[in-house]
């Protein structure tokens, strides 16, 4: 297998990234990319960089669009991408254009269908923990609850890439803890703003849910998403401390500021029955990182691919198709994008066994591999250009509206 740059901007010799090449088949790269070869494509802005070159994989070539953050610039920084609630969707270029990223991937797999649960409305919810600007949006949902492809042995939907205060990226593991403390007693919360939660537990909804209905949260079980809904649920809405409300069926609209909503199924619908309108209930709750001691200041869900240097055990490996990653080199200093092009000459696409294989070959030593398909989608801004443009092919013929991405922002 090998990687053929292609010209693009100005004229120029074209490069290769390779050194010492073996077989993608066998999940796998050997040798690395030459020191400063991912510095030769177009500055997007101070330490960002966009390129674009082929690979001849064993399926057929593929063409892969890459871009470079040297977070060691102060004047670059990443950040989440969203919709502006989490039960929402909207184009990368749109969350771009709202947010004044100067370049982005889409992210997290996503509540996308509910075809398995007539009438209950899909809501757009990612899959996995979030974090933007230090705070909390949401949870991780059920592992058996996640859209996606079957995740790697080992991994969680609690798995995250994300960058802390530090300004360092990496891959950890974000597990939320929380309370609801009660006159009575306390009882554990286990969502956050979560399309599903876990049989007989309790969840908390925000005004960073948005206006979408929580009966999907009932549906479903911890291993069968194409489970029935939940007919043992209830809700209690609590502002400023205090239940204002409850109700049998969970409900919609907009959570409004200094209001919790609560959804309790099973065991925990039965725990919130005994709450009374005018009952005092305190809710607490946070994401609780398993390694990093860092503050998180963004964070989003996926799975990792590439760890210590190494492809994770289990992989993919015989299954193409055109899934963005993120990989992290230079001890977190340096972060790579990577969306493959959807365009049909490129759609054989890589398995993530390749995937995995390309990352290392980057300078990689972590990767994380994010939404595929439909939703691949990297933009970036033209050298002069006042918004971002798609960069690479999306494989519906348009971009697809997603839950979150990564941001690239500028102060220059």
């Amino acid at each position: 297998m090998t990687l053929r740059r292609r010209r693009f901007g100005t004229a120029r010799a074209a490069l290769t990234l390779l050194t010492a090449l073996g077989s993608l088949a066998g999940a796998a790269l050997t040798g690395a990319a030459p020191a400063g070869a991912a510095q030769r494509g177009t500055p997007i802005a101070p330490g960002v960089v966009y390129d674009r070159f082929d690979i001849a994989a064993a399926r057929g070539t593929a063409r892969a669009h890459v871009l470079t953050v040297d977070l060691r610039d102060r004047r670059v920084r990443l950040g989440l991408l969203h919709p502006g609630a989490v039960a929402a969707r909207a184009t990368v270029s749109r969350q771009a254009a709202a947010q004044g990223a100067v370049a982005g991937v889409n992210g997290d797999f996503f509540n996308i269908s509910e075809t398995q649960h007539p009438g209950v409305q899909a809501t757009g919810a990612s899959v996995g923990p979030a974090i933007a600007r230090g705070r909390a949006l949401k949870g991780a949902v059920p592992d058996g609850q996640r859209f996606g492809p079957a995740l790697p042995p080992g991994t969680s939907t609690q798995d995250v890439f994300g960058v802390g205060a530090d300004r360092r990226a990496r891959l950890d593991r974000l597990r939320l803890t929380g309370s609801v403390r009660t006159p009575e007693g306390v009882l554990a919360l286990r969502g956050l703003n979560q399309y599903a939660l876990p049989v007989g537990s309790i969840g908390a909804f925000t005004p960073a849910w948005g206006s979408a209905s929580r009966v999907r949260a009932t549906c479903g079980t911890d291993t069968d998403r194409a489970a029935p809904c939940s007919t043992d649920t209830y809700e209690v809405t609590v502002r400023r401390g205090r239940v204002v409300s409850a109700s049998d069926t969970p409900g919609s609209g907009p959570v409004t500021a200094g209001t919790t909503v609560l959804v309790g199924r099973e065991e925990g619908a039965r725990r919130l029955r005994k709450l009374f309108v005018g009952e005092r209930v305190a809710v607490r709750h946070r994401l609780v990182a398993a390694t990093s001691r860092v503050p998180y200041r963004f964070a989003l869900g996926g799975y990792p691919v590439l760890a210590g240097g190494r492809p994770l055990p289990g992989l993919d490996d015989r299954t193409s198709a055109v899934p963005p990653a993120v990989g992290i080199a230079d001890g977190g200093r340096r972060v790579v994008l990577l969306a493959l092009d959807g365009a049909p000459r490129y759609r054989t696409g890589l398995t993530i066994a390749e995937v995995a294989g390309i990352m290392r070959t980057l300078g990689a030593t972590a990767a994380f591999s994010l939404d595929g398909g439909g939703s691949s989608t990297l933009v970036a801004r033209e050298p002069g250009a006042p918004a971002v443009s798609v960069r690479n092919h999306p494989s519906d013929g348009t971009e697809r509206p997603v839950a979150n991405g990564i941001g690239v922002f500028s102060t220059s």
